[in-house]
C-alpha cells in the first residue's frame, strides 16, 4: 500500500544539517540519560535520593542546581530540540529512505511520536531554565491524568495510552534481547572495540529502557483501572519499593548509564560512514 508522501511538499534538508542535527541531538539525549541513571544509582544505594521519585523532569532540576545551572539547562534544551527537529525530518522528510509502504510509514510514525515526545522534556527544560522557581513536574502529570479519567472515555483513553507505552517498553525489550541494532553498527565499520562496545551497551541499556517503560504502563494501566486521582508513582519509586528493590534499581540505572553511553556513541558515529 502506497500512499502520498508528506516529502513532496517540504523543502529538502541539506544533508551537513541533518547530520548536525542528529549527533546534537543524540548528544544531549545521552546525557539526560546518563544522569537519569546516576540519579537511579544514587537512589539505590540509599545515598540521600531513597525515597525520592525520580523521573526525568528531576534531571533537569539537578541540572539546575550545579554552577551555571540555567545556563547548562538551556544548552540541554537546545540540544533536545535539535533531536526533536531531527525526528521530524525524519518522519516527514523521510531522511532514513523508509519510503511510503506499511513498514515504511510505521517507521515515521514511530520517529513523529519519539520526536513529540522529546519536544515536551524540550519544554520541561526550557521552562525551568527561564522560570524563577521549580514547579511541581509530578504534580502536574497527576492532574493531568486526572483530568482525563474526568473525562467522557477518559479511563479507555488512559488505558489506550498505557498499552501503547507497554508495547514501547516491549518493543526495547526486544530490540536489546535480539539486537536488532547490531546490522546498523556492523554497516558503520567501526573499530572493532567501538562496535563491541555499542553492541554491549545497546542490549543492556534498551532492555533497561523497556522495563522502566513496562513499569510506568502498568502503573498507568493500574490508575486507570482504580479510576483513583491519577496517582501514577514514579517508576524508579516503584522499583525500589519491590522486593530487593534496591538490587533490581541499581540494574536498571547501570543499564540506562550503558543505553548513555551507546546513545551517545551513536552521536559520534551517526552517518559517519555516509
Amino acid at each position: 500500500m502506497k500512499l502520498s508522501d508528506p516529502a513532496a511538499y517540504i523543502p529538502s534538508v541539506p544533508p551537513k544539517w541533518v547530520k548536525r542535527l542528529a549527533q546534537v541531538g543524540l548528544a544531549a539525549k545521552g546525557v539526560v540519560y546518563c544522569l537519569l541513571g546516576i540519579l537511579a544509582l544514587v537512589a539505590s544505594l540509599e545515598l540521600g535520593r531513597g525515597t525520592r521519585e525520580i523521573n526525568r523532569k528531576e534531571v533537569f532540576l539537578f541540572i539546575e542546581e550545579l554552577f551555571l545551572g540555567k545556563v547548562l539547562l538551556l544548552v540541554v534544551a537546545a540540544g533536545l530540540a535539535c533531536y526533536c527537529v531531527w525526528r521530524l525530518l525524519q518522519a516527514l522528510t523521510d531522511t532514513e529512505g523508509k519510503g511510503t509502504g506499511v513498514k515504511g510509514l510505521v517507521y515515521r510514525v514511530r520517529y513523529g511520536s519519539s520526536g513529540a515526545f522529546y519536544a515536551l522534556l524540550t519544554f520541561v527544560a526550557a521552562k525551568l531554565a527561564v522560570s524563577s522557581s521549580s514547579s511541581d513536574g509530578e504534580g502536574i502529570r497527576q492532574a493531568f491524568i486526572t483530568e482525563v479519567l474526568q473525562k467522557p472515555l477518559g479511563q479507555w483513553l488512559v488505558i489506550f495510552g498505557a498499552a501503547l507505552i507497554g508495547l514501547g517498553g516491549a518493543y526495547f525489550i526486544y530490540e536489546g534481547f535480539f539486537e536488532r541494532y547490531r546490522k546498523k553498527i556492523k554497516e558503520a565499520r567501526l573499530g572493532y572495540k567501538a562496535e563491541e562496545t555499542m553492541i554491549k551497551t545497546g542490549k543492556m541499556g534498551y532492555v533497561s529502557r523497556g522495563t522502566v517503560w513496562g513499569v510506568f504502563s502498568y502503573l498507568l494501566l493500574r490508575a486507570a483501572l482504580n479510576a483513583k486521582r491519577g496517582n501514577v508513582e514514579s517508576a524508579f519509586h516503584f522499583l525500589e519499593s519491590t522486593a530487593h528493590g534496591a538490587y533490581l534499581l541499581g540494574a536498571v540505572a547501570l543499564g540506562l548509564i550503558c543505553y548513555s553511553v551507546f546513545v551517545l556513541m551513536e552521536a559520534r558515529f551517526r552517518y559517519s560512514s555516509k
